[in-house]
């Protein structure tokens, strides 16, 4: 900052010392001699101005250096420039850096997110693309080796590999929509009874097929939420419910409430999740020891089903004991304000 700028901002303070001076010098020709009074008001002016002066002159040479320094700042490229703030010599420039400062805070912490929002939509397309390719393969391999078979089997065997495909196009349609769900979402009274059947409805194959008894209970309860994401949050309870229960297996379906909530349980008698894995199954990405050693888990479903739920003021919890059950438990808190989602 040169000294023509400096005194450009301190034109306010020089406004009040003329005003000041005015006042000075008018009451010393009502208070004084009219003789004496000219010489005095110019004398007492001439001493102010140069008070003035000395006082702009002192202050500008003592905030030069910090006022270059943040300048040279300004002007260089220098990534890391907090770092070299230059020490304040008041109160006001101090407050100016704590705001810099905050505002660098900020607009990282911003960056941070976005990096990682970018990094975990690479990591899903990534994941997604390996996940989709293995009943594409399947598929190629049936084609291949379809000599002995019937038409029938082959027609079954390409269905199961299509549902596989339709449920992870599914899967990606639902996460690219998690960030737009504000736009995407209409909360109205829900029987959760027909949402569960439309679920059973869509995995009836997979149930016939693993001969898994299916139970349901009386569930013709009404809860606020939205039935389309409700949809797909029981459709991935059902979808990991099936890859992990055995044949002749049962899942149940039953319903609780209290003062506090309402809660959908969907319980199966698979293989259940080991102890040290319970904590993060909701993690994204995350299989687990069951996942990995029966290759069927791409660690999205349960992750998508818990984000969604969240966003919608439910919850899901999951409790189970390894080779015996697994129960995932959707929570409808009674009281809940929607328009703060």
């Amino acid at each position: 900052m040169n000294f023509f700028h400096y005194l450009k901002d301190k034109r306010n303070f020089f406004i009040l010392n003329v005003i000041i001076m005015f006042f000075v010098s008018l009451m010393m020709i009502v208070s004084t001699d009219s003789r004496n009074a000219v010489s005095n008001i110019v004398y007492t002016n001439m001493v102010i101005f140069f008070i003035v002066a000395i006082y702009v002159i002192i202050e500008y040479y003592y905030n030069r250096e910090f006022y270059r320094e943040l300048n040279d700042l300004v002007e260089s490229n220098h990534e890391e420039f907090l770092a070299t703030l230059p020490k304040p010599r008041n109160d006001e420039q101090l407050l100016y850096l704590e705001l810099l400062k905050k505002v660098n805070s900020v607009h990282g912490d911003q960056l941070q997110k976005l990096y990682n929002e970018k990094r975990d939509h690479q990591d899903f397309i990534t994941s997604w693309i390996h996940e989709v390719k293995v009943p594409i393969a399947a598929g190629r391999l049936l084609m291949e080796n379809s000599n002995g078979r019937t038409v029938e089997s082959l027609v079954d065997k390409f269905e199961d590999e299509l549902d596989k495909i339709e449920n992870y196009v599914e899967q990606a349609l639902y996460y690219s929509r998690i960030d737009s769900f504000s736009k995407d979402y209409f909360i109205s009274e829900v029987v959760l009874d027909q949402v569960a059947k439309n679920s059973v409805k869509k995995y009836a194959k997979s149930f016939i097929n693993k001969q898994i008894r299916f139970h349901m209970d009386n569930i013709e309860q009404v809860v606020h939420t939205d039935s389309k994401w409700l949809g797909f949050i029981i459709d991935q309870v059902f979808s990991n419910s099936l890859k992990y229960t055995g044949e002749g297996g049962e899942i149940s379906v039953q319903f609780e409430e209290d003062r506090k909530e309402k809660r959908l349980q969907i319980q199966d008698t698979g293989i259940g999740i080991k102890p040290e894995d319970i904590s993060r199954v909701f993690e994204k990405g995350f299989t687990g020891f069951i996942g990995r050693s029966h290759a069927k888990s791409t660690g999205l479903g349960l992750y998508l089903a818990k984000e969604m739920a969240l966003k919608l003021g439910h919850d899901l919890s999951i409790h189970s004991e390894d080779g015996k059950y697994t129960k995932v438990i959707i929570h409808f808190p009674k009281i809940r304000n929607y328009y703060h989602l």
